[in-house]
């Protein structure tokens, strides 16, 4: 109430930090009115300026005591014959790529003395042009964590690699008679040529094998959305450097998902002042703030249905669909979406509408049908084969496995760099399922919550401690190689694939070679090969444009669901569920780097919370930091509060990936833990629930107000 007094009042440009200072809470006033917030101020009540000087002297004295400590003898070996391309002082770099979330970026990776120390973009290659995000340059944390995995275990006692190959090899002799009916491997989303190709290869040792895929946080509504729009899995990408409009829809493609970094390149390349292209224009419509709607021209908060209806109405204005089934929206809606459309009919074939993961495979299929009827195909918007190995419903896959498990039919699971003990749906009673397989692997670089309920753990090899390969958002293909040997004998994917296909002693370097061969030929093949590793790409291996079409049945059938889509109950709220965008699903909880990183718009860091408009707050009595219940389809989850101006009203955004129990001293206990309330339904359709107050408060930490200056900006 205090904040809208005041900005009522304002004439002209004002600038504020947050609500607190916009209110001058008497928090604010007291964080102010210290002059020095993070030293002297900061003494407590009763500690004086003699006692200070006389712990300083003593902590100086104590210090000076360590150093005389008698330390081990330690003797340094010099090289018998320095490698000649190493000299002290001086950094190698080296070309690869860092596969994260289905897609790779391609990076120049510092290195010293043998050491990888930095990490930056690949100019040459086209999803990064040598830029990076924050995901790439923590990567190096990752790699020297000490709390990575060490040594294989079994049943939590240590093991070494030939004992577990050996008990392997009694496994697959059994399997072998049963054609592999009770194998079973999980991954993730696989994106690597080399990887499919092998595990091609075990479908032909064992038939009745099954390969099933789950990440929690692909883009499934979107892959549900192509392959119902076009009857074929599709990959949909964009040309923002030829863009004049943009419509995005709950999108935030400037900071995630795949190519971000390519599209944010190229989005602050049409915006340059000064430049001989003509600007872009933006328009922002989405629940919570994000990168991409700060950056927008126009935009507009709306809740996950009112989405749905906002993608009706401007295919209607754009004449797909009919004009009678656009649903009823608030004025300042309608008159932006009108003016949007018009903006966008203008443009033609360099307009450009996007559809943020969040939104339903309806929604998806309207918004394909909407970039038809603006004839951008080939221009702004270009439909390729899909980069993933072997699109699957990974929904679907999850839950297939799991009923499997459950019914006995998995006599042996392999699940390779994967988490679904945390991940899965909380509708999935996989905990159970996992329980009933006799024989239970885990590869990972953690002994994580999935590791817990397996056998045996074997320890994962770092991105830049293995050989492999893996394709950009285009299909532009890499050979990753590694830049320093693995620091706790880790194990890549490939060679506890080889040890299943029989080859337990095969190394991760000989798969990809021999894999290469193939496809470069073995005519000059070394040249060849080090000529892409050099480069860190293959040359014209990105994926070609095709031509798609929206089936009409698919279009009808979209704009009835949107049509039909349920109103909201008058004491219930949407529920928006985003990957945390600093941990992502929660397998970087341990990286303190992107712990400390402050999140965009809200500025936390080391916690998620129930991020929800002011007015809301107002009119349930909440404030910062106050804790609420947040139920949904019977399941209950418990987070603080934090107001955030611009979020839409009657909703509620919540981050999953945080609450994690075996992520390592950094990262377990941060936050809670948001997957409960994640379902199979809540993955495709808006999630509705109650938000209830309790009488708990839990401290959050936000850098936004930091180094705040009184009355001055």
């Amino acid at each position: 109430a205090i904040v809208r007094k005041r900005l009522s009042g304002a004439r002209g440009a004002e600038y504020w930090k947050g609500i607190e200072e916009i209110a001058e809470t008497p928090g604010f006033i007291e964080f102010l009115t210290r002059e020095f917030p993070r030293q002297a101020s900061e003494l407590p009540e009763g500690f004086d300026r003699r006692r200070f000087l006389e712990l300083t002297a003593a902590s100086l004295a104590l210090g000076g005591l360590a150093a005389c400590t008698r330390q081990p003898r330690e003797t340094i070996v010099p090289y018998v014959r320095q490698p000649e391309e190493i000299v002290p002082g001086r950094p190698l770099y080296y070309a690869t790529a860092l596969t994260f979330a289905g897609t790779a970026t391609g990076v120049l990776v510092e290195s010293h003395m043998g050491r990888p120390t930095k990490i930056e973009g690949n100019p040459d290659h086209p999803a990064s042009l040598g830029a990076t995000d924050a995901f790439t340059q923590a990567a190096l944390l990752t790699l020297y964590d000490p709390e990575r995995s060490q040594v294989t275990t079994k049943l939590g006692d240590i093991r070494s690699w030939e004992a577990f190959s050996e008990e392997l090899q009694g496994i697959l002799t059994r399997q072998a008679v049963s054609q592999g009916a009770g194998l079973r491997i999980l991954t993730e989303t696989v994106v690597s040529p080399t990887l499919f190709a092998q595990i091609q290869n075990l479908a032909k040792k064992f038939p009745k094998a099954r390969w099933h895929q789950w990440e929690p946080a692909s883009a499934h509504n979107a892959r549900s959305g192509t392959l119902r729009a076009f009857g074929a899995n599709v990959d949909i990408r964009y040309d923002l450097a030829k863009a004049d409009v943009v419509l995005a829809f709950d999108s935030d493609f400037l900071n995630t998902g795949p190519g971000c970094v390519r599209y944010a390149r190229d989005f602050a390349g049409r915006r340059r002042p000064g430049g001989s292209v003509i600007a872009n224009r933006l328009y922002a419509l989405e629940c919570m703030p994000s990168g991409t709607g700060s950056a927008a021209d126009h935009r507009l908060p709306l809740t996950p249905s009112g989405l749905t209806a906002a993608v009706l109405f401007l295919a209607a204005e754009l004449g797909v669909g009919a004009r009678t089934a656009a649903p009823a929206l608030d004025e300042p809606v309608r008159t932006l979406l009108s003016a949007a459309a018009a903006d966008l009919r203008k443009s033609g074939s360099r307009a450009l509408v996007v559809a943020g993961p969040s939104l339903s495979p309806a929604s998806h299929v309207l918004v394909h049908a909407i970039n038809e009827a603006l004839r951008n195909g080939g221009e702004t918007v270009l439909a390729t084969d899909a980069v993933e190995a072997e699109p699957v419903d990974q929904v679907a896959s999850l839950r297939e496995l799991v009923e499997e498990m459950n019914e006995g039919h998995v006599e042996a699971l392999f699940v390779l760099d994967a988490n679904p003990i945390f991940t899965a749906p909380s509708d999935l009673p996989i905990i159970d399922a996992f329980q009933k397989v006799p024989f239970r692997v885990h590869l990972g670089l953690y002994a994580d919550e999935t590791a817990e309920y397996c056998h045996w753990h074997v320890p994962e090899a770092h991105t830049l401690e293995a050989w492999s390969d893996t394709r950009a958002f285009d299909g532009t293909t890499t050979i990753v190689q590694p830049l320093i040997e693995p620091l706790y004998q880790g194990k890549s994917a490939h060679e506890l694939v080889a040890a299943l296909l029989g080859q337990p002693t095969a190394k991760g370097a000989d798969n990809v070679r021999e894999s290469w061969r193939d496809r470069l030929g073995a005519s000059g093949f070394e040249a060849k090969f080090r000529q892409v590793l050099h480069d860190g790409l293959v040359a014209g291996s990105a994926l070609a444009p095709k031509s798609v079409t929206v089936q009409r049945d698919a279009l009808a059938a979209a704009l009835a669901e949107s049509v039909n889509a349920g109103a909201l109950g008058a004491q219930s709220i949407e529920l928006n569920l985003h990957p945390d965008p600093t941990i992502h699903d929660g397998r970087f909880a341990n990286n303190g780097w992107l712990q400390e990183l402050p999140k965009p718009v809200t500025k936390l860091v080391w916690d998620n919370a129930v991020l929800i408009a002011p007015a809301l707050a107002q009119r349930l009595g909440l404030q910062n930091d106050q804790v609420v219940r947040i139920t949904a389809g019977g399941r209950s989850v418990e987070g603080p509060i934090f107001l955030v101006p611009g979020h839409a009203d009657r909703s509620a955004t919540l981050h999953f990936g945080h609450g994690r129990k075996r992520a390592g001293k950094v990262g377990t206990g941060s936050g809670f833990d948001v997957y409960p309330i994640r379902t199979m339904a809540a993955l495709s359709t808006p999630l509705v629930g109650t938000l209830a107050k309790t009488s708990r408060t839990v401290p959050l930490v936000t850098t936004q107000l930091h180094w705040s200056m009184e009355d001055r900006h």
